[in-house]
């Protein structure tokens, strides 16, 4: 198996290596990458619902989608990201004990009581350090999973949505857990770095069939590629995904409004605004939109009405 450890905090570049790795290739790999500040939903889930829609925009978080299923994360330069992509068994291809017990032994060989609880979690004293996800290809399986080490818990919190009763879905829905950062439990890593690094080295000395691998300049161009033609777009990130309703109830400028929206691929298909007859009027203008805080805003302002930067958040 190469193993590779990723040069750049670009999570657009580090989702798509990994994807053009699993199907544009035949050998075996383990990649470890740190990331900017990003939230990472599954394939199969809604983002708005997921994601605090205001707390990322008006932080430039960026929303990205990956393509294994499950729920949501958030990364920073505090999580390690371990990926491994081998080929696979016929029917016997999702496998998260398998994949994450070499992950658990490292953990152990640092003195960190790890178990696995659940689907697809490890936990410290019952409390979540690592959501994993899988997705197949053919005869090749991707298993990708979080470390958290020294992540900043406050971030984490508020890039997450807490109450998603506004919103209707058959998507995917993320299981909040309670969580813990590993440097509490490891005294003899001082940051992300070095962890990485003692995990890389792990690999390599316990298992004879690991080697050391950096990506050529033609993989690191086509995954660049991969990144601005999927990873970056708003068809993949928002857009993708099942179909939703939204629907809420507010105050705004001294009058009780309530919307409900009806959103498929991305885009409004169905609108009502009760409330002042300005915003019923502007309710159909909203279909065809795209369901982005950009979008209602200028549509909005083209119908003469002027909201503030925290009533748009009423339609999210």
């Amino acid at each position: 198996m190469f193993c590779i450890k990723l040069n750049t905090n670009d999570p657009f570049f580090n989702l798509a290596i990994e994807e053009f790795l699993l199907k544009s290739r035949k050998e075996e790999y383990m990649l470890l990458g740190v990331n900017n500040p990003c939230v990472v939903i599954g394939k199969h889930q809604s983002a708005h619902r997921e994601v605090n829609t205001k707390f990322v925009i008006e932080n430039q978080i960026p929303v990205i989608r990956r393509i294994s299923g499950g729920g949501t994360v958030f990364h920073d330069k505090g999580n390690l990201n371990f990926s491994f992509i081998r080929q696979s068994e016929s029917g016997r291809q999702v496998d998260f004990r398998k994949y994450t017990q070499p992950v658990i032994d490292f953990l152990i060989s640092l003195g960190v009581e790890v178990k696995f609880e659940g689907k697809s979690d490890l936990k410290v004293d019952g409390l979540k350090i690592s959501g994993n996800a899988e997705h197949i290809h053919g005869d090749r399986v991707l298993h990708h999973g979080t470390l958290l080490f020294n992540t900043s818990l406050e971030m984490l919190r508020n890039s997450l949505r807490k109450n998603t009763s506004c919103y209707t879905s058959r998507a995917v829905v993320s299981n909040p857990s309670s969580v813990i950062n590993l440097n509490e439990k490891i005294n003899c890593l001082q940051d992300i770095n070095e962890f990485r690094s003692e995990m890389m080295n792990y690999f390599l000395k316990n298992f004879s069939d690991n080697f050391p691998y950096d990506l050529t300049q033609t993989e690191i161009r086509q995954a660049e590629s991969l990144a601005d033609s999927k990873y970056k777009t708003w068809e993949w990130n928002w857009a993708y995904g099942p179909e939703y309703t939204f629907n809420n109830s507010f105050e705004m400028s001294k009058a009780h409004h309530s919307c409900s929206l009806f959103i498929k691929d991305g885009i409004i298909r169905e609108c009502i605004i009760e409330g002042s007859d300005q915003m019923k009027k502007a309710s159909k203008k909203l279909i065809g939109c795209r369901h982005m805080v950009s979008d209602l805003s200028e549509t909005f302002r083209n119908e003469n009405i002027f909201l503030t930067e925290k009533e748009i958040f009423n339609f999210f």
